[in-house]
């Protein structure tokens, strides 16, 4: 099974010796890197290219937020997960983060399962959200105007079958429970998502959520707004 490559960020020693303590003896998660600040984390990013980074939110030099932004962006590490260690669960962190790219969110007084569960999930392609943080999101956007009509030019380049995985999966379905629904396979499913992903220019399911909320496609309580489609 191939090693799940961790680079921890944070500017605690103890913090950092306490995540390396929690996922050293966890099977197929390898440490590769501990940085102090924000720009140590890009530098080791940059070298050694984990699979998922743990990064504290307010660190020196830099901070998480900013670190994201540049490892998540353009000229940033392809392939790489993010996931905000914070002790605060407040909005501008959260969605600070979520805009930056980051593809997790996890309190620092959270039982280690769950920062175990999130290295996982993330290293597998999934997003992870608390329940609590998910709802205050659906929130925030409910009292935001909208900032485009549904109709959005990005979306009616969307196949058919593509909108279908679209208003699948922005509900929080598996590429598993799309398959049965729609009676494709997984990995039609898997190849649909990355369609999404390519044409309306987000990197995962967290963002292809907001995505969904800004532009009016989702609304909550009502499910998604119909947009068309092509083909």
């Amino acid at each position: 099974m191939k090693q799940i490559r961790v680079l921890l960020a944070d500017d605690q020693p103890l913090v950092r010796d306490g995540l390396r303590a929690t996922l050293a003896g966890v099977g197929g998660v390898e440490i590769v890197g501990e940085a102090p600040d924000g720009v140590e984390a890009v530098r080791l990013a940059r070298r050694l290219r984990p699979d998922v980074l743990l990064m504290d939110v307010t660190m020196p030099r830099m901070d998480g937020l900013e670190a994201t932004a540049e490892l998540c962006g353009p000229h940033g590490v392809p392939g790489i997960k993010i996931i905000i260690l914070t002790m605060y669960d407040q909005d501008e962190h959260v969605f600070g983060a979520l805009r930056a790219g980051a593809s997790g969110f996890v309190l620092k007084d959270a039982p280690t399962s769950q920062v175990v569960e999130a290295v996982h999930t993330v290293a597998a392609g999934e997003a992870l959200l608390s329940p609590a943080v998910t709802s205050r999101l659906i929130a925030e956007f409910a009292r935001r105007p909208l900032l485009s009509p549904a109709t959005s030019a990005a979306m009616s380049r969307l196949t058919g079958r593509e909108l279908d995985v679209f208003k699948l999966l922005v509900r929080g379905h598996s590429n598993e429970e799309m398959a049965r629904l729609l009676s494709l396979g997984e990995s039609t499913v898997k190849s649909h998502v990355q369609h999404l992903y390519q044409k309306l220019g987000v990197r995962d399911r967290v963002q292809l959520v907001i995505y969904a909320y800004e532009y009016g496609l989702l609304r909550p309580g009502t499910g998604t707004v119909s947009t068309g489609g092509t083909g």
